[in-house]
């Protein structure tokens, strides 16, 4: 698979098809050199799927942050979300 169409993937996409991946690897009847291309794109997949969740940690901070400035900045705000 190209990355190209691995960036095409969702994060869970992503996920299942490592997982099938573990199991095609951990199958001894799989030839050497199709272990080794399999192996190759679990590589990528796995950067792929750890770029997407540090993406998404990103938003979320931010978003928190944004939260809580607004929350700083409008006492009335942070009143209404005690109750």
């Amino acid at each position: 698979m190209t990355n190209k169409k691995i960036e095409n993937m969702t994060y869970e996409e992503a996920v299942k098809r490592l997982e099938e991946i573990v199991r095609r690897l951990e199958n001894a009847e799989t030839p050497l050199e199709e272990s080794l291309s399999s192996f190759q794109e679990g590589i990528a997949l796995s950067r792929y799927c750890r770029e997407k969740l540090a993406e998404i940690e990103y938003r979320v901070e931010s978003l928190l942050k944004e939260e809580q400035q607004s929350t700083d900045a409008n006492p009335e705000k942070r009143d209404e979300n005690d109750q």
